[in-house]
């Protein structure tokens, strides 16, 4: 609901030099997936037991914390590194060679001793199939996927950085800066649109194994941004500690980001402390104010130079490059809220043919679900209710799918209905002209929490008018203005909505 020739190298996530492909009109999409499988490409199905997921990476630190009393997080983090090979010149410049270090040294036995050696092993190499599969991803508890190497290399910079005493100088070039900047070169004959991402989804939320890419691979994939992002944000606030205070363990910074529980009353409002679902603004706070476009163009002399292929500089389209690109990057990650898929939440396919939507659309029209009456908090949850509500439409209401657009949780994430691009079944009349938006839960007495308000109101309403779906000069009118029969939002909603922006009796 939903040409100029490549550059003549293109560089894989862990840092290996892969050859680039030189074409000059063929399709996107297969042009794309030729760089996919250049970047680094195998031919092997998963296999192992483990389910690749935060909470399993962690109890496997936490059996080699364990059977390491005392052990730093900086020691740690550093055998990791060791043990899955992740030095190349970047990270030897800012965090020094783990082989150098002899407490990696001698961490990297008990790793590999370890029973979870095998999935630390599987774990930490990313790489992207030619069947779609990328791998070294974990799904988080809140529902998206994380690449380990960035969020490692992050949480090694703050360490690092607490430990001597100075700022955490490489944290943006380690977490996102490299990445982005390689990502937009190895693609920038194509729109930039198609220079950052794909998403993908699980073979299974319960008991993921297989995380399959929704389009072909760039390097700068979600996982890889949001592992990057969630690497900054820890980095940064490990440099920031106290003298006085100790970091704790690594097992417990990554529940603490990563495991939490929300209350129905006030869903994220209450949580002060930085959590996983706040990522995309909690980055922005803390990079946007460094100037991305000099922080990337540094990375990249820093790369050139390291690898000495300073030549690559002298391209006099690179500076614009790196501009379309990060107009995008800000675009997609930091204006857009984090939409959870469809094929996350588990949707059944649609019944019919979807019909298309012509857009840009004139109106917003704001509902509440009533039923599920109460805010859904976390991810299964929400899923939950997402799957609830479709079936409720299709085989209760005989519709083809969902009805509304997009639906909105307490849990700090949008979920995809029929989409951008697809005719919703929401508001009577009006189907073909608006989005059809709800927040989960019954509003006739209480309003929905700030951060869910806070998430329709300006950033999907601010990802819709700048993506060209929603016309600039809208309209926002609650279901209950356009069709006669329904109090929807419901009372405390409706009032609160009143005070928008857009809105209009």
């Amino acid at each position: 609901m939903r040409h100029r020739e490549l550059p003549c190298e293109a560089v894989s996530t862990n840092g290996t030099t892969a050859s680039c492909i030189k074409s000059k009109e063929i399709d996107v999409n297969v042009q794309l997936r030729v760089i996919a499988l250049s970047v680094e490409s195998v031919y092997g199905r998963p296999t192992g037991d483990h389910l690749r997921n935060i909470d399993s990476f962690i109890l496997a630190v936490q059996q080699v914390e364990d059977s390491n009393p005392g052990l730093s997080p900086l020691a740690l983090v550093r055998a990791l590194r060791r043990t899955a090979g992740h030095d190349n010149e970047m990270t030897n410049h800012f965090l020094g060679a783990s082989y150098n270090l002899s407490d990696a040294e001698l961490l990297e036995t008990a790793i590999l001793n370890a029973s979870s050696f095998s999935f630390f092993d599987k774990a930490f190499h990313h790489i992207v199939t030619n069947y779609g599969e990328e791998r070294g991803v974990v799904l988080a508890p809140d529902g998206t996927t994380v690449a380990l190497t960035p969020l490692l290399l992050g949480i090694e910079s703050g360490l690092k950085a607490k430990l001597e005493g100075t700022p955490a100088v490489g944290l943006f070039p380690l977490t996102l800066g490299r990445t982005l900047g390689l990502s937009f070169l190895s693609l920038q004959d194509f729109p930039p649109s198609y220079r950052l991402g794909p998403n993908g989804c699980w073979d299974s939320v319960d008991h993921p194994k297989l995380f399959k890419l929704s389009r072909p691979a760039t390097l700068a994939t979600d996982a890889v941004i949001y592992g990057g992002m969630d690497g900054a944000i820890l980095g940064m606030d490990l440099s920031n500690l106290p003298a006085s205070e100790e970091p704790q363990t690594l097992s417990e910074i990554l529940k603490g980001y990563y495991s939490f529980v929300l209350h129905e009353a006030q869903g994220l409002d209450a949580v002060t402390r930085h959590v996983s679902p706040r990522r995309r603004e909690i980055s922005r706070s803390i990079l946007e104010p460094l100037d991305l476009y000099s922080q990337v163009m540094e990375t990249l002399a820093l790369v050139w130079k390291l690898e000495k292929t300073e030549w690559i500089a002298l391209d006099n389209g690179v500076g614009k490059t790196v501009k379309d690109g990060l107009q995008e990057f800000v675009h997609k990650y930091w204006d857009c809220p984090q939409i959870i898929p469809r094929c996350q939440w588990g949707a059944k396919p649609y019944q019919t043919t979807p019909m298309p939507l012509f857009l840009p659309l004139q109106f917003l029209y704001v509902h509440h679900t009533y039923e599920p009456s109460s805010p859904c908090v976390s991810f299964p949850n929400c899923s939950r209710n997402m799957r609830a509500m479709q079936r409720f439409h299709q085989v209760d209401r005989g519709w083809s799918d969902i009805g509304y657009s997009f639906v909105v949780g307490s849990d700090g994430y949008i979920y995809e209905g029929r989409g951008w691009n697809h005719l919703g079944r929401h508001t009577r009349g009006h189907n073909a002209i608006g989005y059809g938006v709800s927040i989960i839960g019954n509003y006739t007495a209480t309003a929905p929490s700030r951060h869910a308000l806070d998430l329709l109101r300006h950033d999907l309403v601010r990802c819709a008018v700048d993506g060209g779906r929603l016309a600039a000069n809208f309209t926002i009118h609650g279901h209950r203005q356009v069709v006669n029969y329904t109090s929807c939002p419901g009372d405390a909603f409706y009032s609160e909505i009143t005070s928008w922006e857009h809105f209009s009796e």
